[in-house]
């Protein structure tokens, strides 16, 4: 609670291990409920985080331990991990992918969100939090925003279910072209959950959720089913295997009666005012952190020391680090790469491209990118 009286709330999601009934491992945790504009992306040099909602910080930071995990595995070859192992010759081919780690298969991965995710999975919910249902209309502006809003609506344009969204935001906020949560999960389901720099080092054969968990007070079946499963939009998409390790795998939605304690619903009384929060808290194993507006709280946004751990800069600079320690032929030209976009165009990534072209074409469709974050980098 603030001086005028006034509590905040905030989103809360977790990556969770667990092997068998009872060994478990909090492998992520983070909060968070904001996003970058859309005209601050093309400035920031891969230094802030584009997208700090809940969901998407715990899988950053998911993706930030198994960096981590393969970093100790890359310094000896008599290390060993719970969490991933080296992949033997016959397992790496161009069908099955040519990454040197795997996720250990005994392993399964679960998402826990405190809210539904943003977009369709809680379109139904939204609609029910209204006073008023009427749709909000899109804000005047330059021409292209407005195309822009047309094609990739925000929390309004309640009548339309099962489209692409971008996140939700005030009506006065600037535009952003960040998917919601909902799409960005849905995505996760063929692409794994590995982003596009540790994709390099992981094989994203054993790297899908399994379950996600919602409290009972935020799951709609429908919206659910709609937003992810194999009944709804992911339906043309559904038998789907790609090479290098590729598929859809889809998730089991479950619940729990218990509740986050600085969720929405219990932050303070119905009489009471409550806002948002605009801070951002990360938790790994390896890692802790404190973020505002995308940068480690106390920064300036395009400060240099500003940039979280979980940003591009710092993580794809983890991964070439790693990539030197293992001296791999195949991976030695990226030692020689001076930015971001020649990595994000490398043969190397076709594979991953790919399975996220077909999935927009084809389920996900409306999927507008958003501006291109490239940035130069030192060589390790």
């Amino acid at each position: 609670m603030d001086a005028k009286g006034v509590s905040s709330w905030v989103p809360l999601s977790a990556i969770v291990l667990t092997k068998g009934e009872t060994d478990v491992t909090c492998a992520s945790i983070a909060t968070g409920m904001k996003c970058l504009p859309a005209n601050k992306v093309s400035g920031v040099r891969g230094l802030v985080l584009h997208d700090w909602h809940a969901e998407i910080l715990a899988i950053r930071a998911f993706n930030h331990f198994l960096i981590q995990e393969c970093h100790n595995l890359a310094r000896s070859m008599d290390a060993t991990s719970p969490y991933i192992r080296r992949r033997k010759a016959h397992e790496i081919s161009k069908t099955c992918g040519v990454q040197p780690f795997t996720v250990r298969p005994e392993l399964s991965i679960h998402l826990y969100c405190s809210e539904a995710p943003c977009g369709d999975a809680s379109m139904e919910l939204t609609m029910n939090a209204q006073e008023d249902a009427t749709p909000w209309p899109s804000p005047e502006s330059s021409s292209e925003a407005n195309d822009i809003h047309e094609v990739l609506k925000g929390r309004g344009n309640f009548a339309e279910l099962g489209i692409v969204r971008r996140k939700p935001s005030r009506r006065d906020s600037p535009l952003t072209l960040s998917k919601s949560c909902s799409d960005k999960v849905a995505m996760k389901q063929c692409t794994s959950l590995l982003s596009s720099s540790i994709s390099l080092l992981v094989c994203p054969e054993n790297a899908y959720l399994k379950t996600i968990i919602l409290p009972s007070s935020q799951y709609v079946r429908s919206a659910c089913d709609r937003a992810f499963a194999e009944s709804g939009r992911m339906k043309p998409v559904s038998r789907k295997v790609w090479i290098g390790g590729y598929a859809f795998h889809p998730f089991q939605v479950e619940t729990t009666s218990r509740e986050f304690r600085y969720s929405r619903r219990n932050v303070g009384r119905p009489s009471m005012s409550i806002k948002g929060s605009n801070i951002s808290a990360i938790y790994t194993p390896r890692l802790q952190e404190t973020l505002i507006n995308g940068v480690l709280q106390g920064r300036k946004q395009l400060d240099p020391g500003g940039g979280s751990a979980l940003c591009r800069a710092k993580m794809w600079k983890t991964v070439l680090d790693v990539v030197a320690l293992l001296a791999v032929p195949s991976m030695a030209h990226l030692l020689k790469t001076s930015n971001y976009s020649d990595f994000k165009n490398s043969e190397l990534q076709e594979d991953r491209k790919r399975v996220k072209e077909d999935v927009q074409n084809e389920a996900l469709k409306g999927w507008i990118k958003n501006h291109s974050d490239d940035f130069d980098f030192d060589r390790p």
